[in-house]
């Protein structure tokens, strides 16, 4: 390990906690005084760690920190983009210690935002203070860190139009994605795209008595269940018309590549405590969660759902719905057929209402570009290895507005690991992984410097 790091690891990791105790949940208003406060302590250490015109600016939502450290115009120049909001903590009570009381268990970091993204974005300003203090900064660095990412980046298209003159860059470094491990290091070369609805069904006018209603009006529930069951064959494809019409055919060679990544089934069946894995048929599990689309319920909910009974036949029943998407699909298109579907298949007396919620398009990254060879050769020195090109099945939709708007491609170099429970309670992320993040961070700037 860089001799610098292993000096500081201790503070490293105390700064680490102090950001992860900030409840920085940014889709429940009743924190905003914290996400103010995160950001404030993102501007103070990048501060701390070289960066100068640092900023706290405000946009019509959260604000985006953004910094610079320039060293030359004879220089490369990177763009680092990171998110300091999180999700909620919900439901606390499956938590093993307090989600913003971040403690150290087996060599993993227990917290919310311990891997999303507090802990990813945060190497990133520890690279450049070891940058800094080993007196060479190879590249111009640009830091716009935002704290919208976990409820759609809403204003961060705003900031790029009004603050277009700051954002000058070669290429844009995330790390906000994850990697095979450390023994098997990997890096993002795409992502998908989401399209997330919320349907609402109507039936009656009101919650009927089911003695006396039942068997004569429909049930809001049992036809919203009825109908999302219909959303997929047997096969578990998705069954909308023309869903699959804009589809990307991956390459067998791609696939070939893909299945040398080591085969985790077992390991993750052992992981969830479930007895089989399941999705689409023809395709492994590596597949279904990075290059085949899917269709998910995220949350159902109606009638009555207290302690003891109640008999009623529910007025309204209800369910956030969440595609995710491949290349060439369009998340508007989807949205769109996805609506047109759902309300031809409502069963007579039900009303169906769907509102579209945020979406975004799915990315895929050069391999042969300079940043991404960058990142090879970086990744390789820390960790030993080449790492194995993969595509991820999450999305982080501002990777197209980046290109779209700044006409650059991003390199997602992400040091989480699938058992970091993102979103979940009980999110960690590796000690050694954001130490060894931080360490191959500064030799992606060396090696971005000499392409």
């Amino acid at each position: 390990m860089n001799s610098y790091i292993e000096q500081n690891k201790d503070r490293f990791l105390e700064e680490l906690f102090e950001i992860l105790r900030i409840p920085s949940v940014s889709t429940d208003a009743s924190f905003s005084a914290d996400i103010k406060k995160t950001a404030e302590f993102v501007k103070a250490k990048l501060e701390s760690a070289g960066a100068e015109n640092v900023e706290v600016v405000d946009t019509p939502g959260n604000p985006i920190v953004y910094g610079e450290k320039m060293v030359g115009d004879d220089k490369p120049t990177v763009l680092v983009y990171g998110h300091y909001d999180v999700q909620p903590a919900d439901p606390i009570e499956l938590w093993e210690s307090p989600p913003f009381e971040p403690e150290i268990r087996d060599g993993r970091i227990y917290a919310r935002g311990a891997c999303d993204d507090k802990g990813q974005m945060y190497m990133h300003v520890k690279a450049l203070e070891v940058m800094s203090n080993e007196g060479e900064v190879p590249c111009n660095i640009k830091f716009m860190i935002e704290g919208e990412e976990e409820i759609g980046s809403n204003n961060l298209g705003w900031f790029v139009d009004n603050h277009r003159d700051r954002l000058d860059a070669d290429i844009i470094l995330i790390s906000d994605t994850d990697m095979l491990g450390l023994d098997t290091p990997s890096i993002c070369t795409g992502l998908r795209g989401l399209s997330y609805v919320e349907v609402e069904l109507t039936g009656p006018s009101r919650d009927l008595h089911s003695g006396l209603y039942g068997g004569s009006v429909t049930n809001p529930i049992n036809a919203l269940c009825e109908m999302i069951e219909s959303l997929r064959d047997e096969s578990n494809r998705i069954t909308i018309p023309g869903f699959y019409d804009d589809v990307e055919v991956v390459t067998e060679a791609e696939r070939a590549k893909m299945g040398l990544a080591p085969n985790k089934d077992e390991q993750t069946k052992k992981e969830l405590e479930i007895d089989e894995l399941d999705g689409e048929e023809g395709y492994t599990s590596l597949e279904r969660t990075s290059i085949r689309p899917t269709l998910d319920v995220n949350g159902i909910w109606g009638g009555y759902t207290q302690e003891g009974a109640k008999t009623v036949i529910p007025s309204k029943a209800y369910a956030k719905i969440s595609m995710r998407l491949v290349p060439n699909q369009s998340s508007d298109a989807i949205t769109e057929l996805f609506t047109k579907h759902f309300e031809s298949i409502a069963p007579k007396g039900i009303q169906v209402k769907v509102t579209p919620h945020h979406g975004g398009e799915p990315a895929v990254t050069p391999i042969d570009s300079k940043g991404f060879k960058a990142a090879e050769l970086a990744m390789k020195d820390t960790l030993g290895k080449d790492p194995i090109p993969v595509r991820s099945g999450g999305s982080i939709p501002i990777v197209a507005m980046f290109k779209e708007k700044l006409g650059l491609d991003s390199v997602l170099f992400g040091f989480g690991l699938s058992i970091d429970a993102i979103h979940s309670p009980n999110e960690s992320y590796g000690v050694q992984n954001f130490l060894k993040g931080i360490e191959a961070i500064t030799r992606f700037h060396y090696h971005f410097s000499k392409a």
